[in-house]
């Protein structure tokens, strides 16, 4: 199968711009192709994957991928997708983000400055003439167009409006374009459907500009079948990095998914075949289990290695099974025994490790029969956690089903 209709039938084209003319090009090996990555958090998260995950599968198919951080467009901020102004970054910030960002990317892909390039954008943007851009570049955008892309549209409607600054993005991202074709011979930007007007704009700048055919690619914008918006909890955001988010917590986060989503995520999120993919969609009830299993390691494998995606599943069988052991890849917190002298009240201890989010919210846990302590019901909002709770020197606690959280105790 072409590599067109491979990420086509995992599912990762929304929009093309000539899907027979880029069936084509891509249906032999070389092709340079670019995302770009928002370098305003030091960490990518679950939502980053699907573009980084549509990289990996053209690398594996021979051709060539260029990540961009924005260090230059981060400087003003994009609207796409926004209700308000971002942020404003320093450099340092931004150069910071980037290196950390790039760590994460490199678990997915080749950057080798052979195989895929990482380029910061502010090679080119920083240091740009402001009335030679405009000259140049400007000239060949119309306003009456630019406000008719979704993102302008709806932050002109608010009443914080559209800053000058950001209205300017559209036409830095297709200069990102134009200088990726002249440097690196890229012809291909992929990116999430919010990003399609800007990616549009690109194309349309190397015709005029050039007067050479590229291309755009756009991937569905991801929610769960829950309607939850891709890579976000009630918690906050599934980051890539393990200082965030636990390869532990993020094993959890795949083997929680909705039934309804374990086979497209299958898809999305990893390398098993359609042929694999399509066998694990026979199995129902009871079995299902087994497809989420292989879903959490396979996404926490690549996210954070095998060592780390097997001590997260055999600590997820070991809390599930009640087996009581094994249990070292689970969220911890370490918390001294004179604490435990005096008592912890357990609505403060939910609260302290991060299984609730207010004392209201512990106590209505409590009162619904939705708080466990030791794999015990909890009974009463007024218990007090003493040392004749520990076992072994710790304490297991748990939300729900499947939200545990061990203290160790120092």
């Amino acid at each position: 199968m072409d590599t067109f209709n491979i990420l086509k039938e995992r599912g990762f084209v929304q929009q093309c711009s000539d899907e027979a003319a880029l069936q084509e090009v891509l249906s032999s090996c070389g092709v340079i192709y670019y995302v770009g990555f928002d370098p305003t958090a030091d960490s990518l998260h679950v939502g980053s994957l699907m573009p980084i995950m549509a990289m990996a599968h053209l690398q594996k198919a021979g051709n060539i991928p260029i990540a961009i951080i924005g260090g230059g467009t981060a400087m003003i901020g994009d609207p796409s997708g926004r209700t308000r102004m971002r942020q404003l970054l320093s450099a340092e910030e931004i150069e910071t983000n980037g290196i950390k960002i790039c760590e994460q990317l490199q678990r997915y892909l080749v950057l080798d400055n052979q195989q895929g390039r990482f380029i910061n954008n502010a090679e080119w943007l920083l240091d740009l003439n402001y009335i030679k851009f405009l000259r140049d570049i400007g000239r060949h955008f119309k306003v009456n167009e630019m406000i008719k892309a979704e993102g302008y549209r709806q932050r002109l409607e608010r009443e914080e409006g559209l800053s000058f600054i950001e209205f300017n993005y559209q036409l830095l991202q297709a200069y990102d374009f134009l200088m990726l074709f002249e440097r690196h011979g890229c012809i291909l930007q992929m990116g999430g459907d919010d990003q399609w007007g800007n990616i549009l704009s690109g194309v349309d700048l190397i015709r005029r500009i050039k007067g050479q055919k590229v291309y755009a690619l756009t991937f569905p914008l991801i929610s769960t079948a829950r309607g939850q918006k891709m890579g976000k909890t009630e918690s906050g955001a599934v980051w890539l990095d393990a200082g965030k988010v636990s390869p532990y917590e993020f094993y959890q986060y795949w083997i929680n998914a909705d039934d309804r989503d374990v086979i497209r995520f299958l898809a999305y999120f990893t390398f098993l075949s359609m042929e694999k993919i399509r066998e694990l969609g026979t199995f129902k009830d009871a079995e299902l289990r087994k497809a989420k299993e292989i879903l959490a390691f396979e996404a926490t494998k690549l996210a954070h290695g095998v060592e780390e995606a097997e001590k997260a599943q055999t600590a997820s069988r070991a809390a599930f099974d009640k087996d009581g052991e094994e249990l070292s890849a689970l969220p911890t917190t370490t918390i001294k025994r004179d604490r435990f002298v005096l008592g912890i009240p357990v609505v403060e201890l939910f609260c302290e490790v991060g299984l609730a989010f207010s004392k209201s919210d512990a106590r209505r846990l409590i009162k619904q029969g939705g708080a466990y302590l030791n794999r015990d019901k909890i009974s009463s909002a007024e218990i007090l956690i003493k040392e004749e709770f520990l076992e072994n020197n710790e304490v297991l606690l748990r939300r729900g089903k499947k939200n545990y959280h061990r203290i160790l105790v120092e």
